[in-house]
């Protein structure tokens, strides 16, 4: 994913390594949990392979920065995991489910008031998500990001259905 994500970056145009964490930490973030601790490491390895270069760039009067730019084989490449990505049907892991599992070990009451914190917390996260669309829709060229908060939206709107529900027929076990 990481490779798709940085090619995919590059293919918009040349970008230095911290525009790069820029745009993952301000936008993909908020769908993806990508980690940018390192973001000069994968740029060399896909150097190495041949799918970016980079070439000293300065603006003004800071000092050089390194600017990767996509090769012709780099974006063979990224087209090739995009059309794969769209074909990946792995289920979703939610770190609920880990908790549900456990469910039987956590007492009524405290799993009860963990369940409703979890729903208030899932409708901020509708509020914010519709708040976010608001201002996507405003924008030109943003039909792809528009596209990620109605799925996020409709995540989230059966999620908090499901937990109204396990919420309602909740049977403690001890």
């Amino acid at each position: 994913m990481q490779d798709l994500i940085l090619l995919g970056l590059l293919k918009e145009g040349p970008k230095h390594g911290y525009e790069i964490r820029k745009t993952i930490e301000q936008e993909l973030n908020n769908f993806a949990n990508i980690d940018t601790t390192s973001i000069y490491y994968p740029l060399r390895r896909l150097e190495k392979k041949g799918l970016v270069t980079k070439k000293p760039g300065r603006k003004g009067k800071r000092p050089a920065k390194f600017v990767y730019k996509i090769t012709q084989e780099g974006e063979e490449v990224f087209e090739k995991l995009l059309n794969n990505n769209f074909l990946i049907f792995q289920r979703p892991v939610f770190n609920v489910d880990l908790s549900l599992y456990f469910l039987p070990l956590v007492k009524s009451g405290i799993a009860q008031n963990r369940l409703r914190n979890r729903l208030r917390g899932m409708k901020k996260i509708i509020q914010w998500l519709k708040e976010k669309r608001t201002q996507l829709a405003q924008k030109k060229r943003s039909y792809h990001l528009l596209a990620i908060i109605d799925h996020q939206i409709e995540l989230t709107k059966a999620d908090i259905k499901f937990t109204k529900r396990l919420i309602k027929n909740y049977k403690p076990f001890r």
